[in-house]
């Protein structure tokens, strides 16, 4: 009987691993706030890309110019913008594990967005 339950459990398990490391589209604020800091802010919270002096996810190398659609500089070149990003990411944890790809977006997409928190450091 305990093999008969664990061969029933087995496609729930596969299920979980599998949804665990799919990839997702999230759109918000990016912020570049400073050299090495990398997050996106969505309607879910803060997602972390990068931090000063620790290791970046990887695909954080192939990031496109965010400037091109419209950028807000706080801090010399360093600031935010509007854009989506298709990552892996661990949703409990808030966690992103991987870049796939990055699409820099018109601010006003941001703006105009209820489900966006206002643009904050």
């Amino acid at each position: 009987m305990a093999g008969r339950a664990a061969l029933l459990a087995l496609p729930a398990l596969v299920i979980l691993a599998g949804a665990a490391g799919a990839a997702e589209r999230r759109c918000g604020w990016l912020w570049n706030p400073t050299p090495g800091n990398f997050w996106l802010e969505d309607r879910d919270g803060r997602w972390v890309l990068s931090a000063m002096g620790a290791v970046a996810v990887p695909g954080m190398d192939s990031i496109p110019d965010m400037t091109v659609r419209g950028w807000v500089a706080t801090n010399g070149a360093y600031g935010y913008g509007c854009a989506c990003l298709v990552v892996e990411a661990d949703r409990t944890g808030r966690r992103v594990r991987r870049l796939i790809s990055a699409e820099p977006l018109p601010l006003s997409r941001c703006q105009e967005d209820p489900s966006l928190p206002p643009p904050r450091g």
